[in-house]
């Protein structure tokens, strides 16, 4: 019995050691589980941080080239319509030499079908977004007009401009020519009254 008691013992001893040793290798088992688990929990992370930079880029790359896109279409045109528009200045100068010359029915039937293809050519501009750049009575803006003449005036402010030689055109919002204009300025009398009172 004592026999059988010792190799129970001994089997239990035995069984008790290998448990006891076990416990600390599981243990180590589980922190480095643990610690691979944090580093591929780490890596997930930053490539899903990586993933949604590159869907945020792909994204604004997206709309910048559909708005460059946009403003091709929407300035594609602008060389053509730039070669139309001496087409316009001479059919506006046709018409004012005939009607300041003195003509009879034959001048006034050429002038009504060049009014008529000045006409038709106009509405073609603006279909295409051509506006024209106002000037007669409007201040001086050296953005869209352009001083060919500067002329003492009374009667007009200083700086409005008095007379259009060449139409200026936008494209939209965009200035395809400049208006070429003449521009008030303040009498020398006035100027210097002026400077005088100040």
């Amino acid at each position: 019995m004592n026999e059988k008691a010792n190799t129970s013992n001994k089997v239990n001893g035995l069984g008790d050691g290998e448990e006891s040793a076990s416990a600390p290798e599981s243990a180590q088992e589980t922190d480095g589980l643990r610690k691979t688990l944090a580093a591929k929990t780490e890596e997930v992370q930053a490539l899903n941080d990586k993933h949604l930079r590159l869907a945020a880029e792909f994204e604004n790359y997206k709309r910048l080239s559909q708005r460059d896109q946009r403003e091709f279409s929407k300035f594609a045109n602008e060389n053509l319509l730039k070669e139309l528009l001496p087409i316009v200045d001479n059919l506006e100068r046709a018409i004012k030499s005939v009607k300041d010359g003195q003509g009879g029915q034959a001048a006034q039937g050429i002038v009504q079908g060049v009014e008529l293809t000045l006409k038709q050519c106009r509405e073609t501009l603006a279909k295409f977004g051509v506006q024209v750049v106002p000037t007669v009575g409007q201040a001086f803006d050296p953005a869209c007009h352009q001083a060919v003449a500067r002329v003492e005036s009374a009667s007009a402010g200083d700086n409005t401009v008095l007379e259009e030689h060449q139409k200026g055109y936008r494209l939209h919002d965009r200035l395809l020519r400049p208006a070429m204009v003449t521009v008030a300025m303040a009498p020398a009398d006035s100027a210097q009254a002026s400077g005088a009172s100040a």
